[in-house]
């Protein structure tokens, strides 16, 4: 492998043709870098995985589950996968760059209206359900994994903590919890099995409440009481949501998977039909 494997190298090239500039971010086992195909000039964002301590906690299947995933996946509104390459230590990926920020920088600094939010639940229900379609569960929606691209397009970023549909057991059901506790659905909590649409159709919910409201549906400083606010399906909508908005919300956030809305009842839902307003 022709590569300068110095990971403390502002400037490495991998396999001969990427170059590797700025780190973008961090999680446990990645960076993310910006980097350059030398030979298209094409920039991209190269994701870089540590082998060793993906291999010490038991997560090469699931790393190799994310790649196949979103080599799989390809959609408008979905962070795309270029390529990927290896060395001894590392895993390098090539990821579409998308250069307009998280979706969640915009929700700090205030709610949303609701056309404006709309606009993103249509993208980020467009892709969800490309993915269901496919067998395909994201498992972990948030708006820090909502990217925004320079046209202020939604895009899906971080399959880290999807799943294939042929891994459910003889029930059908999904037997691993992950995501984030203010986005988790109840049922995932619950360690008893779910159904890995109808929890990504929670997150979608609380993501939609996030951005008219600017703030989370179920918040406790204690988690376990923000457990049991999840359970229940405890929440308020805000004054300002229309009647509209709040109907859908509350049939999203419905505790009970199996009579919680469907995705294609969400895009029959009068709310997520309503024409965007000619500006």
């Amino acid at each position: 492998m022709t590569e300068k494997e110095n990971p403390n190298s502002h400037s490495a090239l991998l396999h001969g043709k990427y170059e590797l500039g700025r780190v973008l971010g961090h999680g446990t086992f990645a960076k993310v870098y910006h980097a350059k195909n030398l030979n298209t000039g094409k920039n991209v964002a190269m994701k870089v995985v540590g082998k060793e301590k993906v291999i010490k906690v038991g997560m090469m299947e699931q790393i190799k589950r994310e790649i196949s995933v979103m080599k799989m996946v390809k959609h408008p509104n979905i962070v795309q996968i270029h390529e990927v390459m290896a060395s001894k230590s590392k895993i390098y990926i090539a990821m579409e760059l998308v250069r307009g920020g998280e979706l969640f920088n915009k929700i700090v600094k205030g709610r949303l209206k609701e056309d404006v939010a709309r606009v993103y639940f249509q993208q980020l229900i467009s892709a969800v359900d490309f993915c269901h379609s496919r067998g395909v569960y994201h498992r972990d929606l948030k708006p820090e994994n909502l990217l925004l691209d320079e046209d202020g397009n939604l895009k899906v970023s971080d399959f880290g903590l999807s799943t294939f549909g042929e891994r459910m057991r003889q029930d059908g059901l999904l037997h691993t919890t992950c995501g984030t506790p203010a986005y988790v659905s109840p049922e995932v909590i619950a360690k008893k099995g779910y159904d890995g649409a109808m929890a990504d159709i929670w997150s979608c919910g609380v993501i939609l409440y996030v951005l008219l409201a600017g703030f989370l549906p179920f918040q406790d400083d204690n988690v376990v009481n923000m457990y049991k606010k999840i359970y229940r399906g405890d929440f308020k909508c805000p004054p300002w949501f229309s009647l509209e908005a709040k109907r859908l919300i509350t049939k999203l956030l419905d505790p009970n998977p199996n009579t919680r809305i469907t995705i294609s009842k969400i895009m029959d839902s009068s709310w997520f039909k309503k024409p965007v307003p000619k500006s």
